[in-house]
Protein backbone atom coordinates (compact mmCIF):
# COMPACT_ATOMS: atom_id res chain seq x y z
CA UNK A 1 0.00 0.00 0.00
CA UNK A 2 1.40 3.18 -1.03
CA UNK A 3 0.68 6.45 0.50
CA UNK A 4 2.00 9.41 -0.73
CA UNK A 5 1.74 11.98 1.99
CA UNK A 6 1.98 14.81 0.56
CA UNK A 7 3.64 17.58 2.42
CA UNK A 8 2.40 21.18 2.99
CA UNK A 9 4.45 23.69 3.16
CA UNK A 10 4.72 24.98 6.59
CA UNK A 11 4.40 28.67 6.80
CA UNK A 12 5.94 30.23 10.23
CA UNK A 13 3.42 31.74 11.83
CA UNK A 14 6.44 34.48 12.05
CA UNK A 15 6.28 34.90 8.54
CA UNK A 16 2.38 35.61 8.62
CA UNK A 17 3.03 38.14 11.27
CA UNK A 18 5.69 40.18 9.84
CA UNK A 19 4.03 40.35 6.23
CA UNK A 20 0.83 41.36 8.45
CA UNK A 21 2.49 43.98 9.73
CA UNK A 22 4.06 45.27 7.39
CA UNK A 23 0.68 45.70 5.68
CA UNK A 24 -0.50 47.75 8.47
CA UNK A 25 2.48 49.63 8.24
CA UNK A 26 1.90 50.82 4.45
CA UNK A 27 -1.46 51.35 5.18
CA UNK A 28 -0.78 53.79 7.70
CA UNK A 29 1.76 55.32 5.96
CA UNK A 30 -0.27 55.94 3.00
CA UNK A 31 -3.20 57.58 5.21
CA UNK A 32 -0.49 59.73 6.91
CA UNK A 33 0.58 60.70 3.36
CA UNK A 34 -2.51 62.02 2.11
CA UNK A 35 -3.37 64.04 5.33
CA UNK A 36 -2.85 68.01 4.56
CA UNK A 37 -0.81 69.55 7.07
CA UNK A 38 -2.32 70.71 9.99
CA UNK A 39 -1.73 74.29 9.24
CA UNK A 40 -3.24 74.30 6.34
CA UNK A 41 -6.90 73.25 7.23
CA UNK A 42 -6.84 76.43 9.35
CA UNK A 43 -5.40 78.87 6.62
CA UNK A 44 -8.36 80.43 5.46
CA UNK A 45 -8.00 81.02 1.58
CA UNK A 46 -8.99 84.44 -0.55
CA UNK A 47 -11.18 84.22 -2.92
CA UNK A 48 -10.55 86.13 -6.22
CA UNK A 49 -12.96 88.77 -5.61
CA UNK A 50 -11.22 89.20 -1.94
CA UNK A 51 -7.68 88.91 -3.38
CA UNK A 52 -8.18 91.77 -5.97
CA UNK A 53 -9.49 93.91 -3.25
CA UNK A 54 -6.28 93.50 -1.29
CA UNK A 55 -4.58 96.73 -3.20
CA UNK A 56 -7.19 98.81 -1.66
CA UNK A 57 -6.52 97.21 2.11
CA UNK A 58 -3.46 99.65 3.06
CA UNK A 59 -1.52 98.95 6.12
CA UNK A 60 0.38 102.29 7.64
CA UNK A 61 2.01 103.09 11.11
CA UNK A 62 2.39 99.68 11.53
CA UNK A 63 4.81 99.67 14.20
CA UNK A 64 6.52 96.61 17.23
CA UNK A 65 6.98 96.99 20.63
CA UNK A 66 7.80 94.63 23.86
CA UNK A 67 7.01 95.35 27.05
CA UNK A 68 7.34 92.84 30.56
CA UNK A 69 4.55 92.12 32.24
CA UNK A 70 4.33 91.79 36.44
CA UNK A 71 5.04 87.57 35.51
CA UNK A 72 8.51 88.30 34.00
CA UNK A 73 7.18 87.60 30.32
CA UNK A 74 7.13 89.34 27.25
CA UNK A 75 4.44 90.68 25.59
CA UNK A 76 5.10 92.08 21.69
CA UNK A 77 2.44 93.94 20.13
CA UNK A 78 2.48 95.25 16.58
CA UNK A 79 0.68 98.58 16.67
CA UNK A 80 -0.82 100.19 13.03
CA UNK A 81 -3.38 101.35 11.15
CA UNK A 82 -5.63 100.13 8.00
CA UNK A 83 -7.40 101.68 5.83
CA UNK A 84 -10.13 101.22 3.43
CA UNK A 85 -8.93 102.91 0.14
CA UNK A 86 -11.53 101.17 -2.45
CA UNK A 87 -15.05 101.52 -2.75
CA UNK A 88 -16.53 98.45 -0.88
CA UNK A 89 -17.71 98.54 2.60
CA UNK A 90 -15.60 95.86 4.73
CA UNK A 91 -16.56 93.59 7.73
CA UNK A 92 -13.88 91.58 8.40
CA UNK A 93 -10.11 91.34 7.29
CA UNK A 94 -7.75 88.73 9.16
CA UNK A 95 -3.76 88.78 8.53
CA UNK A 96 -1.30 86.09 8.57
CA UNK A 97 1.69 87.32 10.49
CA UNK A 98 4.78 84.78 9.71
CA UNK A 99 7.42 84.62 12.27
CA UNK A 100 11.14 83.58 10.67
CA UNK A 101 13.86 81.93 12.50
CA UNK A 102 17.76 84.03 11.82
CA UNK A 103 18.46 82.02 8.46
CA UNK A 104 14.59 82.70 6.90
CA UNK A 105 12.89 79.85 7.92
CA UNK A 106 9.21 79.95 8.89
CA UNK A 107 8.75 79.40 12.16
CA UNK A 108 5.01 80.11 12.60
CA UNK A 109 2.14 82.01 11.12
CA UNK A 110 -0.52 83.31 13.64
CA UNK A 111 -3.69 84.19 12.12
CA UNK A 112 -5.32 87.39 13.34
CA UNK A 113 -8.25 89.12 13.01
CA UNK A 114 -7.80 93.12 12.50
CA UNK A 115 -11.21 94.31 11.29
CA UNK A 116 -13.87 92.60 13.04
CA UNK A 117 -17.56 92.32 12.24
CA UNK A 118 -18.22 93.10 16.40
CA UNK A 119 -16.23 96.58 16.01
CA UNK A 120 -18.33 97.87 13.23
CA UNK A 121 -18.03 98.04 9.00
CA UNK A 122 -14.64 99.53 7.67
CA UNK A 123 -16.40 101.80 4.90
CA UNK A 124 -14.63 102.76 1.81
CA UNK A 125 -11.93 105.90 2.69
CA UNK A 126 -12.18 104.94 6.68
CA UNK A 127 -9.06 104.20 8.98
CA UNK A 128 -8.72 101.93 11.89
CA UNK A 129 -6.55 101.79 13.73
CA UNK A 130 -5.21 97.87 15.41
CA UNK A 131 -3.55 96.32 18.17
CA UNK A 132 -2.00 92.62 18.02
CA UNK A 133 -0.81 91.14 20.59
CA UNK A 134 1.88 88.47 20.96
CA UNK A 135 2.43 86.35 24.28
CA UNK A 136 3.84 83.03 23.18
CA UNK A 137 6.04 83.57 20.39
CA UNK A 138 8.16 80.80 18.71
CA UNK A 139 11.64 79.81 20.36
CA UNK A 140 14.51 81.10 17.79
CA UNK A 141 12.08 84.04 16.26
CA UNK A 142 14.48 86.61 15.01
CA UNK A 143 13.11 89.61 17.16
CA UNK A 144 12.24 91.26 13.50
CA UNK A 145 8.89 92.31 12.28
CA UNK A 146 6.82 89.54 10.86
CA UNK A 147 5.61 89.79 7.68
CA UNK A 148 1.98 90.88 7.52
CA UNK A 149 -0.16 89.01 4.91
CA UNK A 150 -3.47 89.86 4.09
CA UNK A 151 -5.42 86.35 4.49
CA UNK A 152 -9.34 87.15 4.42
CA UNK A 153 -11.42 89.62 3.62
CA UNK A 154 -15.27 89.53 4.23
CA UNK A 155 -17.44 92.09 2.53
CA UNK A 156 -20.15 93.98 4.18
CA UNK A 157 -23.56 95.28 3.42
CA UNK A 158 -23.25 97.36 0.65
CA UNK A 159 -24.06 101.37 0.77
Amino acid sequence: MTLTAQKRPNRPIALVVIAAAAILFAGGLVWYLSQPPDYAANVPVLTPEAKAYTRNLQLGEVEMKATDNSLGQTLVEILGRITNAGGRPVENVRLSCVFRDPYGQVLARELVSIVRSRDGILYPQESRRFRLPFDALPEGWNQTMPQLVIAEITFGGEE
